[in-house]
């Protein structure tokens, strides 16, 4: 039992990467065509990339590409796939992420990785095993979310509190579902690009309207 188990856990586990490195690949081919690409190409696209991904595809490797991949990076929490995932695949562009979303990733990543590093008397990432007050502060910032009209988020969190209780991954850490490494990344980056965005267009536009 366990054994079929830890197969089935195993074969989500590279589904859920293939469907990711396709996603990715997905996002390269848009950035060099410089447009978007029509919702039924992209799922098409999607399935034929997943599946390379998915199976073996012999030249000398013993496991499919996913597995390489997922060697390296280990396991993406819940939150970074379903972001890609209704990024790239949804049919109509959603409601942007809020930068609300962005600032708290940040900052939770600035004190939570040195912390659970050993930098410090506090291991905050041993909460993700069976503290209820995480669980509750995930709740909390769902109806954060629910409030300010980001339904995605609300969705999103509740889909990886569900992956969580039912051990999607082989982690039983409900940190390792809410956040890694890459979305702490991206968070930082996004804020960093956006203000100098700000900026550009603010000293574009005082430009523009300048006397004379």
């Amino acid at each position: 039992m366990n054994i079929q188990l830890e197969s089935i856990m195993q074969t989500s586990a590279m589904l859920e990467m293939s469907l990711t490195c396709a996603v990715i690949a997905i996002w390269f081919i848009q950035q060099c065509l410089q447009e978007k690409m029509p919702f039924a190409l992209r799922v098409a696209l999607a399935l034929i990339v997943g599946n390379l991904f998915f199976w073996p595809l012999g030249l000398s490797l013993e496991l499919p590409l996913a597995a390489y991949v997922r060697g390296a990076t280990g396991d993406l929490s819940v939150v970074t796939s379903l972001l890609l995932w209704s990024a790239f695949l949804t049919k109509t562009p959603g409601q942007p992420i809020p930068a609300g979303f962005k600032v708290c990733i940040t900052l939770i990543a600035l004190v939570f990785y040195p912390l659970a590093l050993g930098y410090g008397m506090f291991d905050p990432y041993a909460l993700g095993y069976s503290s209820m007050s995480l669980l509750l502060a995930v709740l909390v910032f769902a109806l954060i979310w629910a409030l300010v009209g980001w339904i995605g988020g609300v969705w999103i969190l509740a889909l990886a509190i569900l992956a969580w209780s039912t051990h999607w991954h082989e982690s039983r850490n409900l940190w390792d579902y809410l956040m890694d490494p890459f979305l702490a990344i991206w968070a930082c980056f996004s804020l960093i690009f956006a203000v100098f965005r700000r900026r550009h267009q603010r000293a574009r536009s005082g430009y523009l309207f300048r006397a004379g």
